[in-house]
């Protein structure tokens, strides 16, 4: 309502009447069975011709005939393709390929000296002593020759003549197999690869085995030690104020001007960052219990095993 000498709503929008309301009297229509596209209902509709199948026919597609993706191109081997790559690769690589460096070393029992520093003592060596060559005493003073006998064991002092020998090698087939032998390892390069970091099921290498010989045995060259009269070293001498008593005389005066330090300049040619070596690689292994399960139940007793409970 307008104020006391005001004018009303209506007058101030400048209509001559209040407008109606077009839904007066409709009836109520639920959201829910309100139609979301009246128009797709009523009158005809654009229908399409459905969609298309893939057969080995050409109605499958949309192109009226096949199309090839390539045509009149040269044949590529995969196999070229990938050692020209390989190629290219193996020209980046700066240097050999990285090998790990071995693990510590540990000691293998008490009295061993393997994986020491200072290596075994000679002085609880089990080997002998050199000693004097032995000379056998000589032989007594014959006064009378040996005689022949009868002519076993004797050679030539019989009427008929002495039988002839052939040479006939009781070992000859050995000795063929280790000419053979010999030859097949000079025809070897090298010594068969072996991995120290390869895991093993159960225990360890045998750490006492060696394949190298061994280096020869270094004898130790005694030196003649002369004896001498023993002499009594001199008293301590006490510091009098003219540096007496100390082992060098007394320093000399060096001038030191005073200078600034200039910081040293690394060059960043010679600075290198540091990487340490890697450690040796784990692989998985089965556990104990598992390869006894595999081992006592197989396929053919899987149906008449028992089950043993401890």
């Amino acid at each position: 309502m307008p104020a006391e000498g005001g004018k009303s709503d209506m007058e101030r929008i400048g209509l001559f009447s209040e407008m109606e309301y077009v839904t007066v009297g409709d009836k109520y229509v639920t959201q829910f069975n309100r139609p979301f596209n009246e128009a797709a209902g009523k009158n005809k509709q654009m229908l399409p011709g459905g969609s298309k199948e893939m057969s080995n026919l050409q109605t499958g597609y949309f192109d009226p005939h096949f199309v090839r993706i390539f045509e009149g191109e040269g044949y590529v081997s995969l196999n070229q393709v990938r050692r020209r790559h390989m190629m290219e690769e193996a020209k980046k690589n700066l240097g050999n390929a990285f090998f790990p460096s071995s693990g510590d070393k540990k000691p293998s029992g008490v009295g061993s000296y393997y994986g020491t520093i200072g290596g075994p003592v000679p002085f609880f060596s089990a080997q002998t002593k050199p000693r004097e060559k032995y000379e056998a005493p000589g032989k007594n003073i014959y006064t009378n020759p040996g005689k022949k006998g009868t002519g076993y064991g004797y050679a030539n002092i019989t009427i008929g003549k002495q039988f002839s020998h052939s040479a006939d090698f009781y070992d000859a087939p050995k000795l063929n197999y280790k000419k053979e032998i010999e030859e097949h390892h000079r025809l070897l390069k090298g010594a068969p690869f072996k991995l120290n970091l390869y895991p093993k099921e159960y225990f360890d290498t045998n750490p006492y085995f060696v394949e190298k010989p061994l280096p020869p045995i270094r004898k130790t060259e005694k030196k003649e030690v002369f004896p001498s009269p023993f002499k009594p070293s001199s008293p301590g001498k006490k510091a009098g104020g003219m540096k007496a008593g100390t082992f060098d005389p007394y320093p000399s005066h060096s001038a030191d001007p005073y200078m600034a330090k200039l910081s040293r300049q690394t060059s960043t040619k010679d600075a290198t960052v540091f990487h340490p070596p890697g450690g040796p690689k784990s692989r998985p292994i089965k556990s104990i219990m598992a390869l006894n399960v595999k081992r006592t139940l197989n396929v053919k007793n899987y149906k008449t095993a028992s089950v043993q409970s401890y």
